[in-house]
């Protein structure tokens, strides 16, 4: 395919016709008249050899192939847009933009609030979103990373794409503070006994698996899609979870609950920023990537217990 004799405004246009299944409305959103835009439905036809749109009683049908180039004119389309959004110079105290970053819920409680503090300081007019990942990140990464500024996530999970380690953290255990069955320390044999709280990605199950290097099968009586709600889940109950450090310290805060040290050696959380190499060289998504770093240097520096022993807590206080 020669781009230099690609007409890129039949991308915007294929987009719109494929999200609307409706020439006028596909028009009235990107600016074009009904006879327009019936002509680049022409076009697009003529060069896909393919209907993309086929009437079906009053109203038209996506093709096999228009539902294939639905999700990818999309994607197509951000990348443009970010593209030609590229600065070669950024003043973060005078520039307004907004920059959307993929984050579990650790990632945004924990980094995403730390970055947001720092931005409302010094980049009043910057604008950050956070999104939950979906489990196509790691299926379709490069689609994924190309439609946004950044993705949190552990090392481990994806690769071959520029990232910048943030700070790292711990595996404890947490089990309810009046858990009769465990004393002082947790045993691998609690592990492999006791009912289990877990977070569960498709990608990305933690507990499920540092427990089955060592021969151990969790079972699980609670999955949940964030981790903030595994202290909840584990609270007045006999389960037990396992949760980074600093969500567990916020958590016995908030819930009868204590955090024991794991009865093996955890790998740690290793978290970094991950993205698309389209912005490698946009002078705004580098001053993003010079703040992630100074921001995750400064949790590193207040403690990320990595190193030293964890916190058992007694009963909470309401």
């Amino acid at each position: 395919m020669n781009l230099s004799r690609l007409d890129l405004n039949l991308v915007v246009a294929l987009r719109a016709l494929l999200e609307e299944r409706n020439v006028t409305r596909a028009g009235e959103r990107v600016g074009l008249s009904q006879p327009a835009m019936s002509a680049a439905l022409s076009r697009l036809r003529r060069h896909f050899d393919d209907e993309l749109l086929a009437r079906t009683g009053n109203a038209y049908e996506l093709t096999p192939l228009g539902v294939a180039l639905r999700d990818r004119s999309a994607t197509a389309c951000d990348l443009l847009e970010r593209v030609f959004s590229s600065q070669a110079d950024f003043d973060p105290a005078a520039e307004s933009r907004e920059f959307t970053l993929l984050a579990s819920d650790y990632g945004a409680a924990v980094f995403g609030a730390a970055l947001a503090r720092t931005l409302h300081q010094e980049a009043p007019g910057i604008r950050l979103t956070f999104q939950h990942p979906a489990p196509s990140v790691v299926e379709n990464t490069a689609a994924v990373l190309s439609t946004v500024d950044g993705l949190m996530m552990p090392h481990g999970i994806i690769d071959g794409f520029p990232a910048v380690d943030i700070h790292q953290d711990r595996w404890l255990c947490m089990v309810a503070d009046d858990n009769p069955e465990v004393g002082d320390e947790l045993t691998l044999d609690h592990l492999a006994h006791l009912p289990w709280a877990v977070y569960q990605r498709p990608y990305d199950a933690p507990a499920a698996r540092q427990l089955s290097m060592l021969g151990i099968s969790p079972r699980v009586e609670v999955s949940v899609q964030t981790f903030q709600l595994l202290p909840h889940m584990v609270e007045g109950t006999r389960r037990v979870t396992m949760i980074q450090e600093r969500l567990a310290r916020r958590a016995v805060r908030s819930a009868a609950v204590r955090v024991l040290p794991c009865p093996f050696e955890a790998v740690p959380v290793q978290e970094a920023m991950w993205w698309h190499p389209v912005h490698a060289q946009d002078a705004a998504h580098i001053w993003l990537r010079q703040k992630a770093a100074e921001v995750g240097a400064t949790l590193t520096g207040n403690g990320n217990g990595v190193a030293g022993p964890a916190v058992s807590t007694g009963p909470a206080t309401h």
